[in-house]
């Protein structure tokens, strides 16, 4: 069974890659310069934003699991998104293959970001939230008129080598000897989905038939951390001093002006200044899995990281 992964080169596209054998010997990796992740896998090169190689990249599969990360700016976003994902749905209709979108939480209210789950009201107050809600609202319509058979699987803020705020501006901070750096306030409660956690998950659910046409929060770390807590376990795991710089919003603004994805995250802010608790209980309910602790998943990665680099 042909299991397809468009935009395998992300933390979560490697990591739901090497979850895939579990339950396929066929697997299609899809990006620009796609790497193998396991010696069986096809590689596929192909430009995303082209739907004639979006269709092509389809193609016989049977699943198709979208974790592609575009470039983070919202132009990018709304000039790519919404049309990708259009293509994405008519080619898994021509092509009947089920599909699962990997997601995350800015479509949600923000007055309840200290407890989201998956029946958390729907009120984008970003313009990138508001580009979620909207290629979110075009899947699971179509799940729901009965042409397209789908899930969205949301994460939090990623514990992850790349793309992670926490170890990119805590960990590696505190390991050259500088301050971490934290937003807005260091006394509010911030969870965090491990991306292997989250790549073992979303493979799970493709592979899993009455998991579709619903959204599912994948497993995320069950503490209650602060900010402040975060530094801590990380500097004590490292051997260093939890010394921490505070960002308000006004500095994101000035350093914004020097450094352009720091311009388009000072919109997300309000993610930072609340506290931010992402529930994964319906997923650990039904299939009895329980999320990576915080220690040893921060363990885990700072051991991946440094392996990296050597």
């Amino acid at each position: 069974m042909l299991q397809t992964i468009l935009g395998s080169g992300g933390s979560i596209g490697i990591e739901l890659a090497r979850a895939l054998p579990e339950y396929t010997n066929e697997i299609r990796l899809v990006s620009r310069n796609p790497k193998k992740v396991n010696d069986s896998d096809q590689l596929f090169p192909a430009n995303l934003t082209n739907p004639k190689e979006v269709d092509e990249a389809i193609s016989d599969s049977e699943v198709v699991y979208v974790t592609v990360g575009f470039e983070y700016s919202i132009k990018v976003w709304r000039n790519t998104w919404p049309p990708f994902v259009k293509s994405v749905i008519e080619s898994c209709k021509k092509h009947n293959a089920k599909l699962v979108f990997f997601d995350n939480v800015y479509m949600y209210d923000p007055d309840q970001m200290g407890n989201m789950t998956e029946e958390t009201p729907i009120r984008p107050i970003s313009k990138k939230g508001k580009v979620r809600e909207e290629i979110a609202e075009m899947i699971m319509q179509e799940a729901r008129d009965g042409k397209l058979t789908a899930l969205i699987a949301r994460a939090a803020d990623f514990i992850a080598a790349t793309n992670s705020i926490l170890m990119e501006s805590v960990y590696k901070n505190l390991k050259q000897g500088k301050k971490a750096d934290w937003f807005v306030k260091l006394d509010k409660t911030h969870n965090f989905t491990y991306a292997p956690d989250a790549g073992k998950a979303t493979a799970l659910l493709g592979n899993t038939p009455d998991a579709f046409n619903q959204v599912w929060h994948l497993p995320s770390v069950k503490e209650k951390m602060t900010g402040k807590q975060w530094v801590q376990l990380i500097a004590k795991e490292i051997k260093v001093e939890p010394k921490v710089r505070l960002l308000p919003v006004w500095m994101m603004g000035i350093v914004g002006l020097f450094i352009p994805v720091i311009k388009e995250f000072k919109e997300m802010t309000y993610q930072w200044d609340r506290d931010y608790y992402f529930d994964s209980s319906k997923f650990e309910k039904r299939f009895g899995i329980s999320p990576t602790p915080a220690l040893e998943a921060i363990k885990h990665q700072i051991k991946s990281i440094d392996k990296q680099s050597t």
